[in-house]
């Protein structure tokens, strides 16, 4: 049964793969990384609120760093003056210190069922998790230059986008007596979570100015929550890349403590994200940025940016620096028009090639039907029926291994420890009854690539983020609240075991029959989604496996009896049935006799 034995191995490998994610986000849970008290910096930072920042050999040496976090992580960032914007996608704030992006609330994500009415905040300044999106100018040869430290004066204190408006300007100034000006400029847009960031530099003074910009995301390591488990999901956070060498490249915390990042990268794109959601600096297509990462040092928290390379700006002329910024949910079409692999950061891991497909399929049914709960069960359904015939194959070798159960155990009693004789003697049972004791697990490894796929499809799929179901299942990406979906797959679990056979280890025999309890205790943390999708596929295979079980027994039960009966049975039954009907006729000549 070496077969079973790799299928047995093959499942608890996967069993014990998602109980360590789960017992290391519990320990990151139960003893969050302790940072020391360091002294907050001065609001205008180390040089003053206008400080030149002298060029450097390596990509954001010259970025200031910046001011640590307390050990509490609840104090929140310097800051000046505060700009709200509100627009039908975002309720955000812009700090006049640096002109940071401090805050952003996402109006059409709530944070939660119970708070409809609460943006989810995907920027933040304050709390245990800090994300904000910092810009600024570095200059040459100390000309002045406002960096993320820089003040700037602002007209009115809050911008709203009207009716019938379709975009969203909101302006910080910044002057310096030699004649130096900047302007700083965001743009918002009507159904957008795309932002424009402008730098305008009107070189007023005598003399020639030389800088570039640079544009970075600051963030501490995200703090997650105390209850047991948290939900059973641990998808990445942490920063990303893309370069033209490599499209997709995850740069993790302690990635960035380790060896800070230096690269001069044409076109690409910058990133943090998140489950669900992301924030984005992409620059102009065809312009060469040096990306960086960098750390404070206290490692409370991490930056991942990318500067321009330096421009002249004579003196009395203007000049641009112009860039884009993305903040929102990870919607894979929208993020492919924006740039180039943006895309990825919907992460689906090895087998994209496959999820893809399965996405948009699921996204199909979901247009059709108006539920995310039902579009998972059709797709469930149509995978299924994609991978009948490799299913039939698979549950009617298992009906077959079971059929053969009594005699395989009986050759283990007869054989004891001699296992080549016991190999010799199943060997050649199996080739007597033409059973293929490798025909129940090769079906299923070719189906596990897809199993795996669609189970990242439900996990990265912000369209099940608080998408309900029906009855008391109102967010799929949530546990079942009752837990009746996990014991329901439990117990279909166990009803597959039934009808599948039996090892003849007895070891193998009880690590077998646990698998359905602790898959079950597994699943009462794991996202709605995902659990309807196991129970409705156990479901469809208990029903496809008891059917060709049914047949399989069936045809052998017939096959039995007519060699039982031998090839002269049915003739000998047929001439006892003639003769006992001649004996209950009455005789032609009797009968002509009596009529004379």
């Amino acid at each position: 049964m070496e077969n079973q034995r790799l299928l047995l191995f093959a499942a608890l490998a996967f069993v014990l793969f998602l109980l360590w994610q789960n017992w290391m986000e519990f320990q990151a849970k139960k003893h969050p990384p302790l940072t020391p008290p360091v002294a907050t910096a001065p609001a205008g930072g180390p040089t003053g609120p206008a400080a030149s920042i002298p060029s450097a050999s390596k990509p954001g040496a010259d970025v200031p760093t910046a001011a640590p976090a307390s050990s509490s992580g609840a104090q929140p960032l310097s800051g000046g003056q505060r700009v709200h914007v509100i627009t039908d996608m975002f309720e955000a704030e812009i700090d006049t210190q640096g002109g940071d992006l401090r805050r952003v609330g996402l109006r059409t994500y709530p944070e939660s069922v119970q708070q409809r009415d609460h943006p989810f905040q995907l920027l933040k300044d304050s709390g245990a998790d800090i994300f904000i999106a910092q810009s600024g100018l570095l200059a040459l040869n100390d000309a002045p230059a406002p960096n993320h430290y820089a003040q700037f004066s602002v007209t009115q204190n809050e911008y709203r986008l009207a009716d019938g408006q379709d975009t969203l300007k909101v302006q910080l100034n910044w002057s310096d007596p030699s004649g130096l000006k900047v302007t700083k400029t965001y743009t918002f847009y009507r159904g957008s979570f795309q932002v424009d960031l402008n730098q305008q530099v009107e070189n007023g003074s005598a003399s020639d100015w030389k800088g570039s910009q640079y544009r970075q995301f600051q963030r501490t390591p995200p703090h997650v929550s105390s209850s047991f488990f948290g939900g059973g999901v641990i998808t990445y956070t942490g920063a990303v890349i893309s370069t033209p060498e490599q499209r997709y490249e995850k740069i993790s915390f302690d990635a960035i403590a380790k060896q800070p990042l230096n690269q001069a990268v044409k076109d690409g794109w910058v990133a943090m994200i998140q489950h669900y959601f992301l924030g984005a600096w992409i620059p102009n297509p065809g312009e060469t940025n040096d990306f960086y990462t960098r750390v404070s040092d206290d490692k409370s928290r991490y930056m991942v940016g990318m500067r321009s390379m330096a421009q002249e700006v004579p003196a009395g002329a203007t000049r641009d620096f112009h860039t884009q910024l993305y903040v929102g949910p990870k919607l894979p079409n929208v993020l492919a028009e924006i740039a180039p692999n943006l895309q990825l950061t919907v992460d689906y891991g090895m087998l994209t090639i496959i999820a893809e497909p399965l996405f948009w399929l699921l996204k199909w049914i979901h247009a059709l039907i108006g539920n995310w709960g039902w579009a998972i069960i059709f797709l469930t359904i149509l995978i299924k029926l994609a991978f009948y015939k490799l299913s039939e194959t698979s549950y009617r070798s298992m009906a077959n291994m079971r059929r053969l159960a009594p005699e395989l155990t009986r050759m283990k009693e007869l054989y004891g420890d001699d296992k080549q004789k016991m190999n010799q003697a199943m060997m050649d049972l199996y080739k007597k009854e033409k059973v293929n004791p490798l025909g129940g697990c090769l079906p299923i490894l070719v189906q596990i690539p897809v199993f795996i796929s669609l189970y990242w499809v439900l996990v990265e799929s912000v369209q099940l983020r608080q998408a309900p179901f029906m009855l008391w299942i109102t967010d799929m990406s949530i546990p079942d609240p009752y837990y009746v979906l996990p014991l329901v797959m439990g117990v279909t679990m166990f009803i597959q075991q039934k009808l599948s056979p039996a090892p003849p280890d007895p070891v193998q025999a009880k690590v077998m029959m646990a698998l359905p309890i602790v898959f079950t205790f597994m699943f009462l943390w794991f996202p709605a989604g995902l659990v309807l999708y196991w129970v409705v596929n156990n479901m469809l295979s208990i029903a496809q496996q008891w059917i060709i079980t049914k047949r399989v027994e069936s045809g052998a039960d017939a096959a039995a009896l007519k060699a039982k009966s031998g090839p002269g049975f049915l003739g000998g039954q047929a001439k006892k049935l003639l003769s006992l009907a001649k004996q209950a006729l009455p005789d032609p000549k009797n009968s002509n006799k009596r009529k004379k």
